[in-house]
């Protein structure tokens, strides 16, 4: 009795846990330390894709379609605009379905067309060489998936996962987990049919994804592809560490 209790709990508290987003209110003021815009894009009559572009003070060269994790909201990660757009690069990052100002239900497929969106909206202004896609997180797998189905410059993916279901069987190893995910996002699956360059950067003691997880990517990637493994780096830190610093200022002066 005590399985199935525990199980059913999983099954129905599952979005409370991985999706711990912060709504905000349509005429919400953010108050960024860097020049931005801000974009509200209707996707259907009942879903809004809410998007802010961080703008550069240097030289042009591109834009990183930056896919944020699975806190709060857009303002929760702005603080990692500066590492790109001190290289030359906006940011634009969005917010998934329920996240600060975007709506909808929060899907598998309504995530994929939300990051689907965005790269339209890039490539209007931006040709594919010029675009980096980065994933942090949970954001991984949405940026694995889009670098899938269309072109970029390259892709660079923090604290990456193996799929949503693989990271709850690590959690919960007497569960069948593949079966109650009802949110997947399969980043092995899409990483195959990645073309461009890949760079990883995993942290040795990261408790939400380990590194046992992560590594599972390895044999998935390309003679082009590199796994920066950062020794005690952990989930949300590893931007404090030289080596993913010196790794990040490398690919950004490409």
């Amino acid at each position: 009795m005590a399985y199935a209790l525990i199980g059913i709990a999983i099954y129905y508290l599952q979005d409370y846990f991985l999706f711990q987003s912060l709504p905000l209110r349509e005429n919400h003021k953010y108050n960024f330390s860097i020049p931005y815009r801000e974009l509200n894009i209707p996707v259907t009559q009942q879903q809004n894709l809410n998007i802010i572009q961080f703008e550069t003070q240097e030289p042009l060269k591109g834009v990183v379609l930056y896919f944020h994790g699975n806190r709060k909201n857009i303002g929760w990660y702005a603080g990692f605009a500066p590492m790109f757009t001190q290289h030359g690069y906006e940011v634009w990052m969005l917010d998934y379905p329920g996240y600060g100002k975007s709506t909808g239900k929060i899907t598998e497929e309504n995530l994929y067309t939300y990051a689907l969106q965005l790269y339209k909206l890039a490539a209007k202004r931006f040709v594919a060489d010029s675009i980096l896609v980065f994933g942090k997180s949970m954001g991984t797998g949405l940026a694995t998936y889009l670098a899938s189905n269309v072109a970029c410059k390259r892709v660079i993916l923090e604290t990456p996962y193996y799929s949503l279901s693989s990271l709850g069987s690590h959690f919960f190893p007497i569960y069948p987990m593949k079966k109650m995910t009802r949110v997947d996002i399969p980043s092995w699956q899409y990483l195959k049919e990645v073309n461009e360059p890949v760079s990883i950067f995993q942290g040795t003691d990261d408790l939400i994804v380990p590194l046992s997880n992560a590594s599972k990517l390895k044999p998935l990637l390309k003679k082009t592809d590199e796994f920066i493994t950062i020794p005690g780096g952990s989930h949300n830190d590893l931007r404090d560490y030289p080596l993913f610093t010196r790794k990040m200022d490398s690919l950004l002066t490409l």
